[in-house]
């Protein structure tokens, strides 16, 4: 009887080299879609100086038009699955090497704090928003989530951890994009209209403006005062990522073991918290205590830059346009209210500094 068991188990489980030879096509298309994408961004760095749509937009959006026009059959699926996936946390992962303690301690505790306020306060308005809108629990997060700290960035780091879809993530996506390309186009025309200062614009575009790319392009035109401290302000803003991140982790973690087992049994931190978690804060507490030489970080920031455009790519593959088109009215209502309640709180909170 042992011998009969194992002959069929043998044949149901390929190698570990057959198992990646067939991840090759799917990482292979997705990879192709990369290129263009970095291509554009390129391109627009060319011409503008900044890119007003990153990559990784454009990626998920040709990832979707791809699919519009052809559906992957099965010889593709694994390596799609796997670059929106396994690819998207190492990515995460990487990010931590980009982030230093002591440059956000240094701007001051009175304004880390009314940042720190400012994310919490909107992560649970927009969540409630998003709610009472009757968008999906999950999609929600994502939302909130993007809007509260750093955008695209954002939902691509909670979205594995939380264990959403690709719809979900492409929904997110998608509208944050559009809304965080009008910020940078708009978000100046504020400073005459609010006689705001340079300090004041600074923080204004940390706060509301969702990437760090689009940080440097909406405050360049206020001057240099405000790119400096516009960049800190959003630095501050990424660093929340790591403690939201883990909070939901273990969030997701409690819910799953209520749902599978009433008995409380004692689990692990690091089964708690997902691994890429681990290793970004590893990292990035290595990068402040000065263990991780200042000639690794630009590769290791690149390389991630370069997963994570992989891996919306492979979301963007992987995306039904039809259900997008079922949440969309939704979706767009809970990122603009959101994104409008941000402005107002953050106009509010600049008049407090000079």
């Amino acid at each position: 009887m042992p011998e009969l068991s194992k002959g069929p188990d043998r044949q149901q489980k390929p190698g570990a080299l057959k198992r990646l030879f067939l991840l090759i096509p799917g990482i292979l298309l997705c990879g192709v879609i990369t290129v263009i994408s970095l291509g554009i961004q390129a391109a627009e760095e060319h011409v503008f100086d900044h890119p007003y749509i990153e990559a990784l937009v454009v990626a998920i959006l040709l990832g979707m038009a791809v699919r519009t026009a052809w559906q992957p059959s099965e010889r593709w699926r694994s390596g799609i699955a796997f670059s929106a996936k396994q690819l998207l946390e190492v990515a995460v992962m990487l990010l931590g090497a980009s982030i230093s303690f002591a440059a956000i301690v240094a701007s001051g505790w009175l304004l880390i704090g009314a940042i720190a306020v400012t994310v919490v306060i909107m992560l649970m308005v927009s969540f409630g928003l998003s709610r009472m809108l009757g968008l999906r629990t999950k999609l929600s997060i994502l939302i909130a989530c993007g809007n509260s700290i750093c955008g695209n960035s954002a939902i691509a780091a909670v979205a594995p951890v939380i264990e959403a879809d690709g719809d979900d993530i492409a929904s997110s996506i998608s509208f944050t994009a559009i809304l965080g390309v009008l910020m940078v186009l708009g978000l100046p025309l504020l400073i005459p209209l609010l006689k705001l200062s340079a300090t004041q614009y600074g923080i204004l575009a940390g706060l509301t403006v969702y990437a760090v790319p689009q940080v440097l392009a909406a405050t360049v035109p206020a001057g240099i005062v405000s790119t400096q401290i516009g960049t800190l302000v959003k630095l501050v803003r990424v660093l929340m990522l790591g403690p939201i991140v883990v909070g939901l982790s273990l969030f997701v973690a409690r819910r799953k073991r209520k749902a599978g087992n009433a008995k409380t049994v004692p689990i692990s931190p690091f089964k708690l918290v997902p691994w890429f978690i681990i290793g970004f804060l590893a990292l990035a507490a290595l990068r402040s205590l000065q263990l991780v030489p200042d000639i690794v970080i630009a590769p290791v920031t690149k390389t991630a830059v370069i997963l994570t455009v992989l891996s919306m790519a492979a979301l963007g593959l992987g995306v039904d346009v039809r259900v997008l088109s079922t949440v969309g009215g939704r979706v767009t209502a809970a990122v603009t209210l959101s994104l409008l309640l941000l402005l107002g709180l953050s106009i509010g909170l600049v008049h407090f500094f000079k």
